[in-house]
Parts: C-alpha cells; structure tokens; sequence
C-alpha cells in the first residue's frame, strides 16, 4: 500500500466536516481585504494625494517597519499593496498554521487518526491530506484576493502577484507547521512554534526592510513581499518560496517516519510525582490546561505594545498629510494627535485580546468534544464550576492581556519622553476595555451553553469588532451598526473622559451572558 493512500477520501471528509471554519476563515481575510484596499483607495482620490503619501511613508523607519518595503507609493497599486500586504500575509500565515495544527497533531491527539489509520490508509496518507486542505484555502483566498483587487480597477498583474504572494506564504507555514507537528506531540505547543515563527519572520522583515532589506530574505513575509505587486511584479521570489515549503514538507514526512504514532521527537517533560494541591480543584486545573495560551497572547500583545509606544513620540510627523491615518486617530474625537494615537493602540491591543480571551472560552466545547469533560463531571465536579473554572480563566486571561498591552506600551512610551507617569496612564487605557472583552467572551460562553453546535459562531463578534475598529468610519456605517461593538461603547482613554456608566453596563451584560450559557449547559445532554 502506498505511503499517500486514501489522500482523496480523506480531503473530502475534511472539507465537510471542516466546512464552516473554512468558509469563515477564506471569507475574514478577503472581505478584510477588500474593505482596507476599498478605503485606501477612497483616501488618496488624486495623484497628489498619493504623492504626498508617498513623501511622508517612505522614509519613515515606522510605517516601513509596520506595513514593509516602501515601493512605488506614489501608484494606486503600490499605495493597496504597502497597506495591507503585511497584514495580510500574517492573516493567511496564522490560518495556515492553525488550520495545519488542527488537522495533524490536533487530529492525533484527539485519537480520531488512530481509528482512521487503523484503516486501508498510508502513513502519510493524514499529512498529505492536511497540506491539500490547507494549501486549497490557500489557493482560494489569493484567487479572491486578486479578484476583489481586479474589482477596485487596479492592474492585472499586479492583482495576480499580490494574490500568489498570499498563496505562497500560506505555504510556507504549513510546511513550517507540519515540521513543528513532528517535534512536539502537543498540539497547543505547535501551534505555539509555529506562531513564534511567524512572529519573528514578521520581526525579521521590520528589521531587514528598515535596513534595506537584506535581512529581509531570511523571512517568509519578506519573501512574499519582494514579489512587488503594483511595482516589479517580480514572480521569482515567489518560487524560493515555493521551494522552502518542499523542503519543508519533505522534512516533516521524513521526521514523521521516525517517530512512533501519538509521539513526538521531542519527549515530554516529566511532571512530578506528585500533583500540587491546586490541581485538585476544577479552577487549578483549567489554569493548568490554559496558562501557556495566555502566556504566549500576553507575549504577544507585550511585543505589539512596545513597537506602538516606540514611535508615539513621532506620530504627528508620520500622519501629516496622511489623511488615512488622520481619519482611523479621528474617532478619538478632538484629543491631541499623540493622545488620539494611544486610544487607538489601546483600541487594536483591544481587538488582539477579544481573540485570545474567545480562545480561551472555546476551550470549553473541545473539552467536551473530547470527551474530557466528561471524566471531570463524572468524579464529582459540578457542572456549572467546570463551566465556570474555564470561564475565570478567560476573563481573568484576557484581563492580563491588556494589562500586558498597556505595561509594553506604557513603558516603551515612558522610556522615550522620560516621563514615568505615563506606564499607569496607559496601563488604565488598555485596562478599561476589560468588560468589552467581557462581553464577546460572553457571547462564546452562551453559544456553548444553548446552542453548541454553533460554538464557531463566537468569531463573528470577534471579526465585526475588528471591522468597525479599522473601517467603521472610513466606511461610514451608521452610528447602531457601530455600537453593536461593545468596544465602541467603551471610553477612548487616554483621548476622552472616563466614564463609569458604560463600563458597569457592559460588565453586567457579560455576566448575564455568562449565566445563560451556565444555564443552557445545566439543561442540556453533554455531548
């Protein structure tokens, strides 16, 4: 039998069974394209306006180190594609990494691959299924891309090279992924290398394209972006690209044929004779189950604060003449232009933890998947404490990773103006979408209570969240369409006044939430 048997039949049960994650996945990323470059375009209507741009972008290390290589900016193209390439391609590298986590060692773990492999299927027949999987997302969300571009009047080349950039990137890390899945037998840690790796290859392309981009060849983001979509049009790095992730692939089979089945290369740590005292509550124990994913997202966000508060101090040089930011910084009303920048770092750290605390509220429907929670229930732990034990650890866990946003930011910032008053300032700023966070988190904990075959669905609020953050105003929606964001409600310290009454509402709304995903749970058959 060959090592690839059962390819097909398996990529066909994957997209069935994974048919709404996938579907949710292509969509965000290529509506959220289509509405940053919608709104680029709708900011720079004249060749002045983009000549301007381009004289403020270009030379300014922050806008080169958030968005990359400052190429032809002074073009409708070149403008899209310095906007939202970098951001962009972290989008599809995270999905391609999760999607690849999920399908090979989340599938392992789980114990559903022994009962597939147990059947007339390949040894690699599972991994190679994965990458089809994960490379056809791939293929349709840079297909999309160029099409949405093609749709905005802007070249056709350049549309189809920034599209195949996306692809090739998302190849990158599934090869990266599947190498990592090979390492590790826990599925949370490949992911978490994978995410590391993906990180430092956005570090990386800072670094190197401020420098001139040399450094930058050492990245797969950077990679993708010499393509030059809008400007060389270059295909050629494309196809180094293509040929890491063979060698990646290629790498992960051969790893994956020296390692037993459930195993990774890498053993893991032994824990200790005998267990502390706190994992015999349900509360210890979900800390224990979820205290590596708070680390890593509060790491996260710490990394993402200090590179805001590093360059506060020269905001108002980069955003003159730059009506796309002046319009983002306007919704902090008629704060001053640094005080404006703050509120909206607070707004986007904001937006990274809803995404960490939903993680981490989701927990509760893999673990019943699982059949976990079913031991756990069954030796005495009442249902709405195991409920609630992961729902602590969510609010508590999306609480810390503000308060890591707002210590980066507010510390980096005080450093830079020698003004130590600054860390609690902003550590208040990040501090108060607490509730806000609350609420989504809500949201996840009821859909798992009441309806948990739609648990999935705790991402939309998470999605529109992020796009009334980023386009609400530049698309003009309607003032309820706005507030249906719980972070819209909440004060845009350190620009506006705080106020306590929305604060209290919203904490209220989340525990009312809360308490009917308890109750949905308590009336209904686990599983």
């Amino acid at each position: 039998m060959s090592d690839l048997a059962a390819v097909e039949p398996l990529s066909r049960f994957t997209f069935r069974h994974d048919r709404i994650r996938i579907a949710l996945w292509i969509v965000a990323i290529v509506v959220g394209m289509y509405l940053s470059a919608a709104s680029t375009k709708g900011l720079f209507p004249t060749q002045a306006d983009l000549d301007a741009a381009a004289a403020v972008s270009k030379d300014n290390p922050a806008a080169i180190a958030f968005n990359g290589p400052p190429i032809a900016l002074d073009t409708m193209g070149g403008q899209i594609a310095f906007q939202i390439g970098a951001f962009g391609l972290t989008l599809v590298g995270l999905m391609s990494l999760l999607m690849t986590s999920r399908l090979t060692r989340g599938e392992e773990d789980s114990g559903r691959l022994e009962l597939i492999r147990s059947m007339p299927v390949g040894r690699h027949g599972p991994m190679a299924s994965a990458v089809v999987v994960v490379a056809a997302m791939n293929v349709v969300v840079g297909a999309l891309v160029s099409v949405s571009m093609l749709v905005l009047d802007l070249p056709v080349m350049g549309s189809l090279v920034l599209g195949a950039s996306f692809v090739v990137l998302g190849l990158v890390f599934v090869g990266i992924t599947l190498v990592a899945a090979q390492i590790t037998e826990n599925p949370r840690v490949v992911a978490g290398l994978a995410g590391a790796v993906l990180g430092a290859s956005y570090a990386i392309r800072a670094v190197g394209d401020i420098q001139g981009g040399g450094l930058s060849w050492l990245s797969p983001i950077g990679i993708s972006q010499k393509a030059q979509p809008y400007a060389g049009n270059r295909w050629w790095p494309l196809l180094v690209g293509l040929a890491l992730t063979a060698v990646l692939i290629g790498l992960a089979a051969a790893l994956a044929s020296r390692r037993d089945f459930g195993a990774g290369l890498v053993p893991p740590r032994l824990g200790h004779a005998a267990a502390s005292d706190g994992l015999g509550t349900p509360e210890g124990f979900a800390v224990r189950l979820q205290r590596g994913v708070v680390f890593w997202w509060a790491v996260a966000v710490l990394a993402l604060g200090v590179s805001y508060g590093s360059v506060a101090n020269q905001i108002e040089k980069f955003i003159q003449d730059n009506p796309s930011l002046a319009d983002i910084f306007a919704q902090a009303g008629g704060a001053s232009i640094v005080d404006a920048y703050l509120a909206t770092t607070m707004l986007v750290l904001a937006l990274v933890a809803i995404g960490g605390a939903v993680q981490l509220a989701a927990r509760l429907r893999s673990e019943e998947t699982a059949q976990r929670a079913e031991a756990v229930i069954a030796a005495g732990t009442p249902r709405p404490r195991w409920v609630g034990s992961h729902v602590l650890v969510a609010f508590v866990g999306g609480f810390l990773i503000l308060a890591a946003g707002g210590l980066g930011t507010g510390v980096t910032y005080a450093v830079v103006i020698g003004d130590a008053g600054q860390v609690p300032r902003l550590l208040a700023a990040a501090l108060v979408f607490a509730p806000s966070v609350w609420v989504v988190t809500g949201i996840a904990v009821a859909l798992f209570g009441v309806v948990p075959r739609w648990s999935m669905l705790a991402w939309v609020p998470v999605a529109w969240c992020w796009v009334v953050g980023f386009f609400g105003i530049l698309l003009g929606l309607p003032r309820w369409a706005l507030d249906l964001s719980p972070l819209e409600l909440t004060p845009a310290l350190p620009a506006a006044d705080l106020k306590a009454l929305p604060l209290v509402v919203l904490t209220l709304l989340a525990g009312a939430l809360v308490a009917a995903g308890l109750i949905g749970f308590q009336r209904r058959d686990l599983g």
